[in-house]
C-alpha cells in the first residue's frame, strides 16, 4: 500500500520530483504510441513493456515502474478520450522532438520493433504500428543530426 501510494505522489507531481521527467515523459509517449495503437494492451504487449523499461533504467526500477505506470496513464487517457486522443500523442511526440532535438537520440526502433512483435497476428494493427515506426525514424532522421 506504501509503495502504491508513493507512486501515487510521484505520478501526480513528477514534473518537480522525479529528475529529468521530461525524457522519463517522452520515452513513455513513444511507448503509448505502439501498445495503444489498436486501442487495447495485450499481455504479450504489457511483457514487452515491462522488459523495455528495465532496459533502458536497469539500475532504477522505481524509474522503470514510473515509465510503466506513466505509460498506463497515457493509454488510459487515449481509450477514455480524456483529454488525449491517439493524433494529440502522435503531434505531442513530434513537437518535442521539434522543441528539444536531443530527444530523437531516445527513439530506439530497435525497442519498438519488440513490441512490434506482438502484433504479428494482427495484421492491421501490425501495419499500423510500422507506419508508426517510420514515421518516428523519419522524425529521428530529420533531427537527430541537428547540433
Amino acid at each position: 500500500m506504501l509503495k502504491r501510494m508513493k507512486r501515487n505522489i510521484l505520478k501526480m507531481f513528477r514534473e518537480f520530483l522525479v529528475y529529468h521527467h521530461d525524457s522519463l515523459e517522452f520515452r513513455a509517449k513513444l511507448l503509448t504510441l505502439m501498445v495503444s495503437s489498436n486501442l487495447k494492451v495485450c499481455e504479450c504487449e504489457e511483457q514487452k513493456l515491462k522488459e523495455i523499461a528495465y532496459k533502458i533504467y536497469p539500475k532504477e526500477s522505481e524509474r522503470a515502474e514510473l515509465m510503466i505506470a506513466t505509460v498506463a496513464e497515457y493509454h488510459q487517457k487515449i481509450i477514455t478520450n480524456n483529454g488525449l486522443n491517439f493524433e494529440h500523442l502522435i503531434q505531442q511526440v513530434a513537437k518535442d522532438i521539434k522543441t528539444v532535438k536531443r530527444f530523437s537520440k531516445k527513439i530506439d526502433i530497435g525497442l519498438l520493433m519488440e513490441i512490434h512483435e506482438c502484433s504479428k497476428g494482427d495484421d492491421e494493427n501490425y501495419i499500423f504500428q510500422l507506419r508508426i515506426i517510420e514515421f518516428l525514424q523519419n522524425l529521428k532522421n530529420e533531427y537527430g543530426d541537428i547540433k
